[in-house]
């Protein structure tokens, strides 16, 4: 009889690391840790992670991680909350499981997906954009992922306010300093809510408080996406992440 191929995925994300595998479409496994402090401890959990879904017939092993990603080399060159940059993530990795290895940013790998069994699936034009910690971004033209010179897609850092909070990539006001999780968790210190505030509990309430700081987060989101779709012109826009339902619903 022949054995089902399989593949491993690993998303890495600011707050958790998910991996899954997947036999014949199908997700056949998952398991979630919390994302280590150092690229190093984060490096050790996708080793760790990758050999704990491993199995006969797993053929691929691909990796989503923020920042910018050379998919051609597998290497990552930049990142925000969680910087892998510098780390032989290609080589480490294929020598240690002897299989191919395929990487890229985690919004590009999510848009594939999206693209093949999701939101998405049989459109050649789309956008995505994954609200978490940080906001990472991705466009598909004609099927296949924009990378331009190679790393492409960076959408989270569109700009929306020269004098906004402070970036990461060292720029003020990109979409990700006010729509993301990390931005929401500002606007709820700022309030004088509890940090333990999540978005689905101020989406519960009908108050002003509640509102003003819905609406602080979600505005940009929507002039960001409108700019996306001004350039792009996408069939959709797809929107993603541990916070992308919620975004949806503000």
């Amino acid at each position: 009889m022949t054995q089902m191929r399989s593949a491993i995925g690993v998303d890495v994300g600011g707050t958790k690391i998910t991996a899954g595998r997947v036999d014949g479409g199908v997700l056949a496994a998952e398991v979630t840790v919390s994302t280590a402090e150092t690229a190093q401890g984060v490096l050790g959990q996708i080793d760790d992670l990758i050999s704990a879904l491993d199995a006969p017939g797993v053929a691929a092993i691909g990796i989503g991680a923020p920042g910018r990603v050379d998919s051609a080399t597998a290497t990552v060159l930049s990142g925000g909350y969680v910087d892998l940059s510098g780390l032989p993530l290609n080589q480490r990795l294929a020598a240690l499981k002897g299989r191919p290895l395929f990487a890229d940013n985690d919004a590009n790998m999510a848009l594939v997906g999206e693209a093949r069994q999701g939101a998405g699936r049989g459109l050649a034009h789309l956008v995505m954009l994954t609200i978490g910690t940080g906001i990472g971004g991705a466009a598909m033209d004609s099927g296949r992922i924009l990378h331009g010179r190679g790393t492409a897609g960076e959408l989270g850092h569109i700009g929306i306010d020269i004098n906004g909070e402070p970036c990461l990539c060292g720029r003020r006001g990109c979409l990700e300093t006010a729509s993301s999780g990390t931005a929401l968790r500002r606007l709820i210190a700022a309030a004088g809510m509890p940090p333990e505030t999540r978005v689905q509990d101020l989406l519960a309430r009908d108050d002003a408080a509640a509102r003003a700081l819905i609406a602080a987060w979600a505005l940009p989101l929507r002039a960001g996406i409108e700019s996306l779709v001004a350039a792009f012109d996408p069939q959709l826009v797809v929107l993603g992440g541990g916070l992308g339902e919620a975004a949806c619903a503000a």
